[in-house]
């Protein structure tokens, strides 16, 4: 089995953003509470953060983090947050059916940030709250000094503004279940006057608006048209949601899943381009990407949680343990997002600790890394700089649900800084390798680095506190470059990391 790729040093598709290369934190489950932030533990610094996570995570090199929330964010009252821990009150999460003790809050959380390396990207609360709240915050995260929110952030112990300079106008505020839903107009309306209040302090802010929480919801795409057409001259970013699943446990049909993301995608860029015409307007709409997994093994053990122990701190929800073929279709999301880089700038991988994350915790023990940590490691370490179109001739097969489906998925991506050209390929056949016939016109005189092959015999293999390396990425071998062409086979059911370098 052969498949012909071609690329063209010459033929960008667009400069990469750093922070599709995102992630998120919620207070939701172990996120936090068990997560980042155990004061008991071995690890724990003087904050209470672990050193453990935060290396693990600083080892993802995730330029940054959305925060709280996701559902959280519909019912969060931000000032619970700030002032002294031990006067800050406990709440109840109607969200996530938990409580909340609030000892971490904005400050605590924008401390960890910097640790790890991050910035915020930080959700404004349009559930049960609205502007005025919406404004408070900012002022009192990024006004320097001399009005009422920003001396009360220096009462507190931060004299220098958190400079949060990307925010989020509510979550997934389609969805019947969030608290404060509403009909895209309602919605629409509120966020353009929150987002103009926010650009009259300071123009400069980005501002995501929420998208549909899904493109099977019944409301997509109405709600987009709808939404952009009360909020477009205002806004910066249209957010878009997508969690893949495995449902009938259906190898072939969930592999070809990815295709559903290249697809919801464009639909939105449609949507957008749409009032874009409408209005006559001369300014891009951009998504956000901001919540993206594999989503579906928890289910059952969450249910039970939010029937039977409801109102815990940090309970154990969400708590999906990921497979290799999960990595295999995560590192497809990731190349979806680099081939799409001309409009998605921002994606946030759905969570980043404990709750649906690359990264687990044991409270009290030890920290691991989940299979799905290791595509986004790889991609967030050589998928930065232009994303290179591709031509690709390959064998497929048929599926039901999605049609034809190629067995090869790959993205390129060339950064001219450091002279690298990194390729991500994953195979989807899982009885043949695929020999690779790949000419790269513009690289030939390039070398061949390294190869990382991640392949398992079992589908279902997973990383674990007592085996840890089960399923990793290792050094891969067969395969050859030279003069512009690689040649070699890539394994059945594989992904592969090539990346080639500039000769000097």
């Amino acid at each position: 089995m052969k498949a012909k790729i071609y690329a063209n040093k010459n033929l960008p598709i667009a400069k990469i953003d750093k922070r599709i290369y995102g992630a998120f934190i919620e207070h939701l489950g172990r996120a936090v509470y068990g997560g980042i932030y155990e004061p008991s533990h071995e690890t724990a610094d003087e904050e209470g953060f672990r050193q453990d996570v935060l290396e693990m995570v600083r080892e993802l090199n995730v330029p940054i983090i959305r925060y709280p929330g996701g559902n959280f964010v519909s019912a969060y009252k931000w000032e619970d947050t700030v002032g002294p821990v031990e006067e800050r009150p406990r709440r109840l999460d109607l969200a996530w059916k938990s409580t909340e003790p609030n000892e971490i809050g904005l400050h605590e959380f924008a401390r960890w940030a910097e640790k790890a390396g991050s910035e915020v990207m930080m959700a404004v609360n349009l559930g049960t709250r609205g502007l005025q709240e919406a404004t408070e915050v900012v002022e009192y995260s990024n006004h320097s000094e001399g009005s009422y929110w920003s001396e009360l952030r220096k009462s507190h112990g931060r004299d220098k503004p958190l400079g949060i300079g990307i925010w989020c106008l509510g979550n997934e505020m389609d969805g019947p279940w969030q608290v404060g839903h509403k009909t895209a107009y309602e919605y629409g309306r509120l966020a353009n006057e929150t987002a103009k209040a926010l650009k009259l302090f300071d123009s400069k802010l980005e501002l995501v608006v929420c998208g549909s929480s899904g493109c099977g919801m019944p409301t997509f795409p109405e709600w987009e048209r709808q939404v952009l057409d009360e909020s477009y001259e205002n806004v910066d970013y249209i957010s878009i949601h997508m969690y893949l699943e495995n449902a009938k446990d259906d190898l072939e049909t969930f592999l070809a899943a990815p295709l559903s993301m290249d697809k919801y995608i464009e639909e939105v860029i449609h949507a957008c381009d749409y009032i874009k015409a409408k209005k006559r307007s001369e300014k891009t709409i951009y998504l956000s990407f901001d919540e993206w997994n594999v989503w579906f093994h928890s289910n059952q053990q969450d249910q039970n949680i939010y029937k039977n122990k409801p109102w815990q701190v940090g309970p154990s929800l969400l708590e999906d343990i990921y497979t290799f073929e999960d990595a295999l279709v995560v590192g497809m999301m990731l190349n979806t997002l680099i081939r799409h880089s001309d409009r998605v700038k921002i994606a946030c991988l759905a969570q980043l600790v404990n709750v649906i994350a690359p990264i687990m915790t044991e409270n009290g023990g030890p920290a691991w890394k989940q299979t799905i940590y290791y595509p986004f490691q790889y991609a967030s370490r050589y998928g930065r700089g232009t994303a290179i179109r591709l031509m690709v001739d390959c064998p497929s097969y048929k599926n039901e649900k999605y049609g034809d489906i190629p067995y090869l998925d790959v993205a390129a991506v060339h950064n001219e800084e450091t002279g690298v050209l990194a390729l991500f390929v994953i195979n989807r056949n899982r009885e043949s390798a695929v020999s690779l016939d790949f000419q790269l016109d513009g690289f030939e005189e390039f070398r061949l680095d390294e190869h990382k092959v991640m392949v398992h015999e079992d589908n279902k293999a997973v990383n674990s506190k007592d085996d840890r390396d089960n399923v990793v990425p290792r050094d891969g071998s067969g395969i050859a470059y030279e003069k512009g062409q690689i040649s070699g086979e890539v394994l059945p059911l594989s992904w592969n990391c090539i990346v080639l370098s500039a000769a000097t």
